[in-house]
């Protein structure tokens, strides 16, 4: 592909250089950008006296604050922040069933906790669910590699090339 086929004429003047960003990179800015949104919507909870007074009655969401509720609350949050990561890491394989699977589970969740609740929090969780299902659709079309025709002579099978 040639250096002109690779930029985007935007004015008179101006030409910038368009760059393919990675799958990877994509689905790991995701789950960041989905992790900033979740914890800010929380954090704005504690403005609602109503939640400060069910925080300080020990209960949040109808379930009583105890060790196996912070248990499984940090699991909860652990898992998509660890997807930051994993995201980068993990082999396409694994990686795509890890965030089709992590992302539609957590969809689920953060729409039932959506219910009844006030409109800040249900903006924040549509957007969030959103942001999954953008990772999901990332890793479901997870671009593949596609074997080419063997060159005569050249000593290997064939070469893999990106589709």
């Amino acid at each position: 592909m040639s250096m002109l086929a690779k930029q985007t004429r935007t004015s008179a003047d101006t030409t910038y250089e368009h760059s393919k960003v990675d799958v990877k990179i994509k689905i790991s800015a995701l789950w960041t950008a989905m992790l900033f949104v979740f914890a800010y919507v929380d954090i704005f909870s504690l403005y609602r006296p109503d939640f400060r007074a069910d925080v300080e009655g020990g209960v949040i969401g109808g379930f009583t604050v105890n060790q196996t509720f912070l248990l499984g609350t940090t699991i909860y949050v652990v898992l998509p922040s660890l997807m930051v990561f994993g995201a980068l890491v993990l082999r396409p394989r694994v990686n795509r069933v890890a965030n089709i699977a992590l992302s539609t589970v957590l969809a689920l969740t953060i729409v039932g906790g959506a219910v009844g609740e006030w409109s800040y929090y249900v903006l924040g969780s549509a957007v969030e669910v959103a942001l999954l299902a953008a990772v999901v659709y990332y890793a479901w079309t997870w671009p593949k590699l596609v074997p080419t025709t063997p060159v005569p002579g050249r000593g290997d099978d064939a070469t893999l090339v990106r589709r």
